[in-house]
């Protein structure tokens, strides 16, 4: 039997480790795909998803219940990945600044291809290329759309989690939407 958000709340406000070993079972794969959307590295989604875990356990104590618990949630793995990819940038701009200093041509590799998991297209090539267009795409919108299209949340849920409002997030749905049309249209048209 399933409890409410209120009285799960309550219980892990309470420490209760078999709710909380309910609530990893509950959104642990859902947390996973997001985080490797954004990512887009199995291993550190992995290690994301366990920090997302952690920052529940250690914060339900701050949840005010103003929002869905799992917006929350959502909300939590949207800024770990985030903070990831920051930290990535950052090692990648002193090995950039190490290889030229150094000339040391073998520490710049490119990113392998990726191919996320929860996807199922009969055309890997497409779906590729369809992940390399997302991901070209402007910070805010690539989270608006991944969170939408790959997890299925709603507009007004994306709000929520980005703490932004209801015509902000359909906004940044249409541009997405324009900006992949253009991209992929242009790849299209050059192949």
């Amino acid at each position: 039997m399933e409890i409410g958000d209120s009285e799960l709340v309550t219980k892990l406000k309470n420490a209760d480790e078999q709710v909380f070993r309910q609530l990893v079972l509950k959104y642990q794969d859902k947390i996973f795909n997001t985080c490797i959307s954004l990512v887009k590295n199995a291993e550190d989604a992995d290690d994301l998803t366990q920090e997302v875990f952690i920052e529940i356990f250690r914060s339900i104590h701050k949840f005010r219940e103003d929002s869905l618990l799992s917006t929350w949630i959502y909300r939590i793995a949207v800024n770990k990945s985030l903070e990831h990819l920051r930290r990535m940038k950052r090692k990648k701009r002193a090995r950039i600044l190490t290889w030229f200093n150094k000339e040391d041509h073998d520490m710049y590799q490119e990113a392998a291809d990726f191919n996320h998991p929860g996807i199922h297209v009969e055309n890997e090539e497409r779906s590729r290329i369809l992940f390399r267009a997302v991901e070209k795409l402007p910070e805010s919108q690539k989270i608006a759309f991944t969170l939408h299209k790959l997890e299925g949340l709603s507009y007004e849920q994306i709000a929520e989690v980005m703490q932004k409002t209801l015509s902000s997030i359909e906004s940044l749905m249409h541009r997405a939407k324009r900006n992949l049309k253009k991209d992929l249209y242009d790849y299209y048209k050059s192949s």
